[in-house]
């Protein structure tokens, strides 16, 4: 079992910019990718960025690339989502997962936070 644990959401203005961590914890996945999503409030949870533990590859969702960078410290199980230039449609509850890279990118997860609240006012 996998415990996932986010930290880092909050409120900040439009142009702004949070960083996102999220800690892994309970079993040892280097084969793994962990990755971020974001639900907006009415709205479907959506794929926003993924990177693979081992090789470094990540991906991203179109409406983040050149905004929004994800990082990983496999010594740390920890993976970060750096937010910048943050839009008021950015606003959502983002949720760290854990799954093959090709599962998150596909919108799916084998583990999943609790969530972490970002509010970007216009």
């Amino acid at each position: 079992q996998v415990q996932l644990a986010e930290s880092g959401g909050g409120l900040v203005q439009a142009g702004g910019s949070l960083r996102l961590s999220c800690v892994a914890s309970g079993r040892t996945f280097s084969d793994y990718a962990m990755g971020w999503f974001r639900q907006a409030p009415g709205k479907e949870r959506e794929f926003i960025a993924a990177v693979a533990l081992s090789a470094g590859l990540s991906t991203y969702a179109d409406s983040v690339k050149g905004r929004f960078t994800i990082s990983r410290d496999t010594a740390k199980n920890t993976v970060f989502l750096q937010m910048n230039s943050l839009k008021f449609e950015d606003t959502g509850v983002y949720y760290c997962a854990a799954a093959h890279i090709l599962k998150l990118r596909r919108g799916a997860s084998d583990y999943w936070g609790q969530g972490t609240q970002v509010t970007v006012s216009s």
